[in-house]
């Protein structure tokens, strides 16, 4: 707990602060102000202190240790928000987990980050061995006491974000404090007076980068429950929301509403993008029809290094990611972990002031993501394969991962990718590699879309070269995505197989 005589202003121009902190600035400066809609609920930044103190005191009461982790499940809400702002009032760790993940799953989550206490909706009331509490009975365990002070420092974990399990096993990855107040900090000063629209979960580091700065300089937030595109411009036109993250197929469908151009949307300054490839034709259609900066952020869960892309400012660079934001130190090296030339190709390496602490319980894990370069300083592996220009900017290839390798000759899925989504029937596609007895990987792809398989297959391989050509196609009702848009790449290949 932080001194409660000090200025939002003077905790935003320190060294250090923590979120719970700044609210309690806010609410004593600014109480009445809107902190966050969702629905038809609302609540003032006083309100949100007085909350958080009583959910703090009542997880106290329950026995509930700083540094405990606290699990909270179901789709997002204010009650959600709350329990995740009143668990760091504590000097807990919140612990977001994934409606979308098997009953199996989230009992492994909970018990790998040892949480005494699970938060759920009604859909997921789990089987676990610890103490469970409903969000929709939130009141009834709510105290009315205050919390004893809870201190942390900049080191000490803010959240565990367990890892959208697009490859596997959802790993926890462990945030501290100072990666949260890095994000609070680098934020424009005009976070103080924005109308910021969530409509990705609050589960997912791509809500946090904007949910948690506006809180934390006093904005307003405009929660959704789910995103559906209608809704989301009838909320945006309402609220007249200025600050929006958004992922890219959220752009797409909002993009391609038939309405969309009725709705005034001229209150938007800024519009930021990360999380999945953001092509550049829907770049460009997003910079010719909504006002506003367009910002595509490229980075990891895990922290290391940030790309930034200011669209309006690079029409001719859509196609890339962007340049290291300022104090990113972010390069490329091959198989063997050495650096290559610029303009050669290799794995994405990246270090800054927020990374991730490292993976909960999990050193081999952990290990196996670090890079050292030769004086000793710590990289993330983002696990991407890229490029940079003669100018700086950085062209995504493809995930490390996801590489195929056909006859001995390297195949990017996003090259193949780029074809077939130029054909006038595909409306969303991926490639993935298979084995092959003849190739040891070949390239098939996914398509939705109401063109033939056949006749979309043979114009795609006649614009390919001759080891890049996708050995099959499949027509989909729709691409499997996680909840922030990512293309589940490993439910394609099971398919397949």
């Amino acid at each position: 707990m932080g001194d409660t005589d000090t200025t939002a202003a003077a905790l935003l121009a320190g060294d250090f602060a923590t979120l719970p902190d700044l609210i309690r600035a806010h609410a004593r400066e600014r109480g009445a102000k809107p902190a966050i809609h969702f629905g038809e609920q609302s609540i003032t930044y006083a309100e949100l202190d007085r909350t958080m103190n009583r959910i703090a005191f009542a997880l106290q009461r329950d026995g509930v240790q700083p540094g405990a982790a606290v699990a909270i499940l179901g789709p997002s809400s204010l009650d959600y928000a709350l329990v995740f702002l009143g668990a760091l009032r504590a000097g807990c760790v919140a612990a977001p987990l994934a409606p979308s993940a098997t009953p199996d799953q989230l009992a492994a989550m909970v018990a790998d980050c040892a949480a005494p206490i699970l938060f759920h909706d009604a859909a997921h009331d789990i089987a676990v061995p610890v103490r469970k509490v409903a969000l929709d009975a939130l009141d009834d365990w709510l105290g009315d006491g205050t919390p004893v002070p809870a201190p942390v420092g900049p080191q000490d974990p803010f959240n565990i974000i367990y890892s959208s399990g697009t490859t596997g096993t959802p790993k926890g990855i462990v945030q501290p404090h100072a990666m949260r107040w890095v994000h609070i900090a680098r934020a424009p000063a005009g976070f103080g007076e924005a109308v910021t629209m969530v409509a990705t979960p609050l589960y997912s580091n791509t809500t946090l980068v904007s949910f948690l700065p506006t809180l934390g300089w006093g904005g307003t937030v405009v929660l959704l429950a789910r995103f559906e595109a209608r809704d989301y411009l009838v909320q945006a036109e309402k609220h007249r929301g200025s600050i929006t993250m958004l992922v890219p197929v959220q752009y797409q469908r909002i993009m391609a509403d038939p309405e969309f151009d009725r709705f005034d949307l001229s209150s938007f300054t800024l519009k930021t993008c990360t999380s999945a490839p953001f092509s550049a034709a829907l770049k460009a259609d997003v910079l010719a029809r909504w006002p506003g900066l367009l910002v595509e952020y490229y980075g990891m869960t895990e922290g290391g290094g940030t790309t930034i892309l200011v669209c309006n400012a690079h029409p001719d660079k859509l196609h890339t990611v962007g340049k290291p934001l300022e104090g990113q130190d972010i390069r490329l090296i091959d198989d063997e972990g050495h650096e290559v030339p610029q303009g050669e190709v290799g794995e994405v390496v990246g270090r800054s002031a927020a990374m991730m602490t490292g993976y909960h319980g999990r050193a081999e894990a952990t290990d196996a993501a670090t890079w050292y370069d030769p004086a000793g300083n710590r990289f993330i592996r983002h696990g991407d394969i890229g490029r940079f220009d003669d100018e700086g900017f950085l062209t995504l290839l493809d995930r490390k991962k996801d590489l195929i390798i056909s006859g001995g000759f390297n195949v990017y899925p996003s090259d193949l990718e780029a074809v077939l989504a130029g054909h006038p029937d595909v409306a969303d596609c991926s490639v993935v590699g298979v084995p092959s007895e003849q190739w040891g990987e070949t390239p098939v792809g996914f398509y939705v879309g109401s063109g033939q398989p056949a006749e979309i297959l043979d114009w795609c391989n006649a614009k390919l070269g001759k080891t890049q050509r996708l050995a099959d196609l499949h027509r989909l009702e729709e691409l499997p995505r996680n909840a922030i848009g990512k293309v589940l790449k490993r439910a394609l290949r099971d398919r397949y197989a």
